[in-house]
């Protein structure tokens, strides 16, 4: 344009012009500001840099978007200003303890010292480091996982229990009236007594027999394993394994169905606890006890218990246990003990306490019901001086014995038998077949040396086999000679006999020769002359 502007004009117009550069200085500060925000929510790293970046780029953009003086700075205002469109307020995170400490450092706060984890055991320190690292948050609604043991429960209960025990102990013992007095139940039909002169078995038999109890809608699968014949005979050397191996079988039995395509309904029927019945002799344990314990120790969860115990007196019996402790401690046997859990309150360490401290059970078994002085129905045994109550812990140990065994460890008995005694079985049974295990995964194998090593076993194979088919050859060989030997040796006498009957032919027909060529006998001239006439 020609004309000049006025001052009036070149002022609106650079007015206008600065407006301008403002709004787009504005709006580039918005960008970087936007920018800035999103750094922040996608790295955690770097969210103190963005949070401090965010919070020294917002005043400038209201000053700037508002047409303040930049330069100058505002006192800070005792309480945050309310949050705007050009100034958002801070991002949250998931994590509220690292954008808290974002927060704090961004503000200018120093940073909340690092939490050190100092432990002797590399995985107590780890363990603690993973124990810091959970956060722990309050519901504040139901969710539902609360349900979980109702569940469990339910699912229990529909599928019902199973427990697989085994007595074992010498004929008269009381084993059957004992397991009869546990369930409370006649599991055991009345027994014959057979004469000495008929009880001709000679070696140690297994009897199984099964019921299904129902308790309060409990439904339980009883399996008692019964060793009729066990320490009845003069010499009872090795009759401990008829039971190892039925006790190995069942073991067998439940490693071929963890091994098969189809685990489902795989039966349980390993042996879960075993009562040893011993003789009240008030002694110590015989050799054939100690013996037995140390064969199934490593392989059952073993309970002793000291049968008859009304045929002995009280302190009888305490001398007893102790020696018989004494026995077990010598001969390092393991006896089953009730686990011990670190959040076990002091009212079960106290009941698990006194039921070790009666370890061995002294027992009394008895179905019928006997009538006290003071005329209660109580299950026990009526002996000359008085009543011997099988629940009256001060009589017997039959209360703790079925604690033991049903009421608080039944479940214990069944986890150890999977977790510890078939594991150890298991494991020796893989180890025996040439498999190796460690720590449940099985170990890397080199291919060329898993190659040389059947290679090598083939060459033994063969050279087996090798070795077998000469000994079988040596073996034809030697039973032909002997046949042809003895073929030649009886042609041998064939001949010579025809030999020296043509032997006796010849001279024979020689003599007779001779006598022909000499001429006519003297005997036949006169026969001859006697019929001339004359």
């Amino acid at each position: 344009m020609s004309t000049l502007d006025s001052p009036t004009e070149r002022v609106t117009r650079e007015e206008k012009q600065g407006n301008v550069e403002e709004r787009e200085l504005s709006s580039s500060l918005s960008l970087s500001l936007s920018l800035s925000l999103s750094l922040s929510l996608s790295l955690s790293l770097s969210l103190p840099l963005s949070l401090s970046l965010t919070r020294s780029l917002t005043p400038l953009a209201l000053c700037l978007s508002r047409g303040q003086d930049c330069t100058t700075r505002q006192a800070p205002s005792a309480s945050p200003a309310a949050p705007t469109r050009a100034s958002p307020s801070p991002p949250t995170s998931s994590n509220g303890f690292q954008m808290d400490q974002a927060l704090s450092m961004a503000n200018g706060g120093t940073s909340p010292a690092p939490q050190t984890v100092t432990a002797k055991n590399p995985k107590t320190a780890a363990a603690m480091a993973n124990d810091m690292n959970i956060v722990r948050r309050k519901l504040t609604g139901y969710v539902g996982f609360a349900n979980l043991p109702n569940q469990w429960h339910r699912k229990s209960v529909r599928k019902g229990f199973n427990f697989n025990v085994m007595v074992v102990g010498e004929s008269g013992l009381g084993k059957s009236t004992l397991v009869n007095t546990l369930f409370n139940t006649s599991l055991y039909p009345p027994k014959e007594r057979k004469p000495r002169s008929l009880d001709i078995s000679k070696t140690v038999s297994i009897q199984s027999i099964s019921a299904d109890i129902e308790e309060n809608g409990v439904r339980l699968r009883l399996t008692v394993v019964d060793t009729p014949g066990f320490g009845d005979f003069i010499n009872n050397d090795e009759s401990w394994d008829p039971i190892v191996k039925n006790i190995e079988q069942r073991f067998d039995a439940y490693l071929d169905a963890e091994n098969k395509v189809n685990r489902v309904n795989i039966v349980d029927n390993r042996i879960h606890a075993v009562v040893y019945f011993i003789q009240p002799t008030g002694h110590s344990l015989k050799p054939l006890d100690i013996e037995v314990m140390k064969k199934l120790h490593t392989k059952v969860n073993l309970i002793p218990v000291i049968a008859k115990a009304d045929t002995v007196t009280d302190d009888e019996i305490d001398n007893y246990k102790k020696r018989i402790l004494a026995d077990i401690h010598y001969h390092k046997i393991q006896i089953f003990e009730g686990p011990r859990y670190e959040l076990d309150d002091e009212e079960t360490i106290a009941e698990n306490q006194e039921i070790m401290a009666k370890v061995p059970f002294a027992v009394v078994g008895s179905n019928t019901e006997v009538t006290t002085i003071d005329g209660r129905k109580v299950r026990g045994r009526q002996l000359p001086w008085g009543v011997v109550e099988v629940d009256n812990e001060e009589h017997c140990d039959f209360v703790k014995l079925r604690q033991m065994l049903i009421r608080t460890h039944m479940e214990e008995l069944k986890e150890n038998t999977n977790n510890a005694l078939y594991e150890n079985y298991r494991s020796e049974k893989l180890a025996g077949m040439g498999i190796q295990q460690d720590a449940s995964v099985f170990k890397e194998v080199n291919p060329a040396v898993k190659q040389e090593e059947e290679r090598s076993l083939h060459e033994q194979k063969l050279q087996k086999m090798e070795l077998e088919m000469k000994m079988v050859f040596q073996q034809k060989v030697q039973e032909k000679e002997s046949k042809l030997r003895q073929s030649e040796e009886e042609l041998y006498a064939r001949h010579k006999e025809m030999k020296d009957q043509l032997d006796r032919q010849r001279q024979e027909l020689e003599e007779k020769k001779a006598r022909i060529e000499s001429g006519r006998p003297i005997e036949e001239k006169g026969k001859r002359k006697g019929f001339s006439l004359r």
